[in-house]
C-alpha cells in the first residue's frame, strides 16, 4: 500500500530552490542508471524554467542488483554533502556516470577539493548506509520500482518525460 509522500524537508533533503517554493519535484535517482543520466538535463532544464517557483529535491534510491557502483556513489554524494557540496558531487556524479568506481570518486572529491581522506573514509566505512536505506525505503513506500521516478507536488508522475512533460505536469499541479 503507497503512503502518502512526505515532501521535502529542509533538514532532511539535498533541495535546489526554496523549501517554500509552490512547486515540488522529487526525484529517486541512481547515480549509475543511464536513464537517470538522460532525466538530469530535463531536471536542470525544468528548474531554469520555474527558477524560486519550484522546489527540486534527489533521493537516493540505488538499484544495487544491476547498478554495482550505485550504492558507493550515492555514499560518495553523501560524504560530499556533509563538507557542504552535495550538488557539486551530485552533477560530477551524473556528468561522469561511466566512471564511478571508488578511485573516480575519490578523484572527483579532490576536483571538489573536498577533504578526501574523510569521504574515502566515509564511504567505505558506510557512513551514509542508513541515509541511503530511509530513502530508498521512502521510495517503496511510494510505489517507486524503478529509476528515475519523479513526484509533482507529492503525486507519482506518469507522463512524458521530457521537460514539456514535467512542465505540464507541474503546471496541472498547481
Amino acid at each position: 500500500m503507497k503512503s502518502k509522500l512526505v515532501l521535502p524537508s529542509a533538514h532532511r533533503d539535498h533541495i535546489r530552490g526554496s523549501i517554500e517554493a509552490p512547486l515540488t519535484l522529487v526525484e529517486y535517482g541512481d547515480y549509475e542508471c543511464p536513464y537517470c543520466g538522460e532525466a538530469e538535463p530535463m531536471t536542470r532544464a525544468v528548474q531554469k524554467e520555474l527558477g524560486e517557483r519550484l522546489c527540486f529535491a534527489f533521493r537516493n534510491f540505488p538499484l544495487v542488483n544491476t547498478h554495482p557502483h550505485a550504492e558507493h556513489a550515492a555514499e560518495a554524494a553523501e560524504a560530499a554533502g556533509a563538507q557542504g557540496h552535495f550538488w557539486e558531487m551530485h552533477d560530477l556524479l551524473f556528468e561522469r556516470q561511466e566512471a564511478l568506481e571508488d578511485e573516480s570518486l575519490w578523484k572527483y572529491a579532490s576536483t571538489l577539493s573536498l577533504d578526501v581522506d574523510r569521504l574515502m573514509r566515509d564511504v567505505l566505512s558506510g557512513s551514509y548506509a542508513e541515509r541511503l536505506r530511509e530513502d530508498y525505503q521512502s521510495g517503496l513506500r511510494n510505489g517507486v520500482n524503478g529509476t528515475p521516478s519523479f513526484f509533482v507536488n507529492g503525486i507519482p508522475f506518469d507522463g512524458e518525460l521530457s521537460v514539456k512533460g514535467l512542465l505540464a505536469a507541474l503546471a496541472e499541479s498547481s
